[in-house]
């Protein structure tokens, strides 16, 4: 895998996970005032503080970001990849999207 790659995970799996206690780390790269709006747990990174962070992420759980579209999910991936070139990181499918409740 490069480092502009990442593995996808969508809701459906991420549910069964759940329900099924699949060991994950969820982490919300959104910033804080979308964060209280609107959430599906986890732990809150945001993208701009993500790197710095790092070392909140174990590397030897799968972990699943998400945000609003999917793209600054993406973004962090991307940034942790040169610090953990082998993690098992996944980006939620099409994020959260903003209304659901």
């Amino acid at each position: 895998m490069t480092m502009e790659e990442w593995h996808e995970i969508d809701r459906n799996t991420l549910q069964q996970w759940e329900e099924n206690d699949h060991p994950h780390l969820l982490i919300d790269v959104r910033e804080a005032d979308e964060r209280a709006r609107w959430h599906i747990g986890g732990r809150h990174i945001p993208l701009d503080e993500i790197v710095r962070r790092r070392g909140e992420i174990d590397p030897d759980v799968p972990t699943v970001f998400y945000c609003r579209k999917g793209i600054r999910s993406q973004i962090a991936i991307q940034r942790l990849r040169r610090f953990y070139p082998d993690a098992d990181m996944y980006n939620l499918i099409g994020g959260i999207g903003e209304s659901e409740r």
